[in-house]
């Protein structure tokens, strides 16, 4: 396993949650739920940098059928802003159903959907790193797709 802190990120149209591991990977963590507005790759990238990532995952919202939406092409285009504008690797993992078990995990720890609104995307992004992780460590293998892949 390659050492180094990752970020996830679970593109929402309205907040984008951002989760972070440890450098070691064992750990992963809930980071920040940010705005989706003008300044989010910027803040995003800020985020990238201060944890001095070596790999980004963003999550790849496609519906139960495995077929592209419009939060698909959205969160696409996010990752491809950030593949421009950073060093960092990114690539795209499949979230199908990460924020429906985050929301399931934090109401089975006493949190209503009010409560949690503001934490449902980070702890979305922190599940969508620790599946990443898990399948590196299982196959040796980088997880997900590179941006050139959905560009082919």
């Amino acid at each position: 396993m390659r050492l180094g802190r990752r970020i996830a990120i679970d593109y929402g149209a309205v907040r984008v949650g951002v989760a972070v591991s440890t450098v070691d990977a064992i750990l992963s963590s809930p980071l920040a739920t940010l705005p989706c507005n003008d300044d989010l790759c910027a803040a995003l990238t800020a985020l990238i940098s201060e944890q001095d990532a070596i790999e980004v995952y963003v999550g790849l919202p496609l519906n139960l059928a495995g077929d592209f939406t419009k939060s698909t092409v959205d969160a696409l285009e996010l990752a491809r802003e950030l593949a421009k504008i950073t060093d960092v690797a990114v690539r795209l993992i499949d979230e199908r159903l990460s924020t429906r078990a985050a929301q399931s995990q934090l109401h089975s720890s006493g949190r209503n959907s009010k409560q949690s609104r503001s934490l449902i995307d980070a702890a979305a992004a922190s599940l969508i790193l620790e599946s990443a992780i898990a399948f590196e460590k299982a196959t040796g293998q980088k997880p997900g797709k590179e941006i050139a892949e959905f560009d082919e």
